[in-house]
């Protein structure tokens, strides 16, 4: 059974499949306001199943309970956020 997690200790929203982490987006906190998204990854064995489309709308639904905004640095997720227009675009700041 797949899970999200926040893993705050470790900066990531986590994919785990029953105790197994098997995929996970990774972010830092650049001031009070920002949640950066940095980096997603899936395990090639949980590729195609739509896994790292889940945690990043887990992430950015999460940023959004916080009150804070997100910086799309990940290119996974920056595309992502355009492929999903209106969604969360009220709390997403752009990179430079």
């Amino acid at each position: 059974m797949i899970d999200y997690v926040h893993a705050p200790d470790a900066h990531r929203y986590e994919i785990r499949d029953g105790d197994a982490l098997v995929g996970f987006a990774e972010y830092r906190i650049p001031d009070d306001l920002h949640v950066d998204m940095v980096h997603t990854e899936v395990d090639d064995a949980y590729g195609g199943q739509g896994l790292a489309g889940e945690v990043v709308a887990f992430a950015l639904a999460d940023i959004r309970d916080q009150g804070k905004r997100v910086i799309p640095h990940c290119p996974y997720v920056a595309k992502w956020i355009k492929k999903h227009p209106g969604q969360f675009d009220d709390i997403v700041d752009w990179p430079a």
